[in-house]
């Protein structure tokens, strides 16, 4: 996923701004994301970085065949380890035999490294595919002319419009490469689970980073200190946007949402 003139700074704060955004932009009506935890972490291999949990609420957003198997009010937890320019993401929910595991990794190219992930991902069966910001569709719900990366040209730095071809020609430019692993270990949904979720992730991808370019204006001042700020902003008024819209006569007040939401279900 080759991202245009974004140095890897650059592309740190604007990713921050660009999820806190976006994740309060699509929570609406009980649904969303909700920040349980968003602090430093340190880990003896992969030094000082970010440790992230959420509650994703998306009944809604599931097609009918596994609306029918889940319970009304349905959320996905992720954990997250950001240790730029290296994070792991993790997803489940108390659907049994359920997960998705998300690695990433940042480079200066335009995707050219082919085993970036020979490692980690030796024994696994992989099917590559390159993410084109500019030229790949999305979602018709999902589109907004503002966003369209053929036509955008950033004010403040004159980045943009992407013409064809723009992953060969675009300089300076790094990558987000991603290895994806979906595992929904139910005889009879397994392909069909698997697939949907798949497809889910990387659209979810591609939008975020249209956006993350889109919105270069907004975030290309920041400094570090300010994008927390701002996540931390943003992710107050999320938490209340999804709590208080819940269909259930028991959502706790405000001050109790962040002890309730303490209990890990992974």
């Amino acid at each position: 996923m080759p991202i245009s003139s974004l140095l890897p700074i650059l592309y740190r704060i604007g990713q921050l701004y660009m999820i806190s955004k976006h994740s309060h932009e699509q929570s609406d009506r009980g649904e969303g994301v909700e920040v349980v935890q968003n602090e430093p972490y340190e880990d003896p291999i992969h030094g000082k970085g970010q440790y992230t949990e959420k509650r994703v609420y998306l009944n809604s957003k599931l097609p009918s065949w596994a609306r029918a198997v889940v319970p009304r009010i349905f959320y996905v937890t992720e954990k997250a380890w950001n240790y730029y320019p290296y994070t792991i993401t993790g997803k489940c929910s108390f659907l049994p035999k359920f997960s998705i595991h998300i690695e990433t990794k940042y480079e200066d190219n335009n995707g050219s490294n082919d085993n970036i992930f020979n490692s980690e991902a030796k024994d696994l069966e992989r099917e590559v595919c390159f993410v084109d910001i500019a030229y790949d569709e999305i979602p018709e719900r999902y589109y907004k002319d503002s966003e369209d990366l053929r036509y955008f040209k950033s004010e403040k730095t004159q980045r943009g419009m992407l013409t064809e071809g723009w992953r060969d020609t675009q300089k300076p430019i790094m990558c987000s490469y991603k290895l994806v692993t979906v595992k929904f270990e139910v005889w009879g949904l397994q392909t069909r689970v698997e697939q949907f979720v798949h497809k889910v992730v990387r659209d979810i991808l591609l939008i975020g980073h249209r956006q993350a370019f889109a919105w270069v204006d907004e975030w290309y001042d920041m400094a570090m200190d300010d994008v927390r700020m701002y996540e931390k902003n943003m992710h107050e008024q999320t938490n209340i946007k999804v709590w208080f819209d819940q269909p259930s006569t028991n959502s706790p007040p405000a001050d109790e949402i962040q002890s309730d939401a303490n209990t890990s279900v992974c």
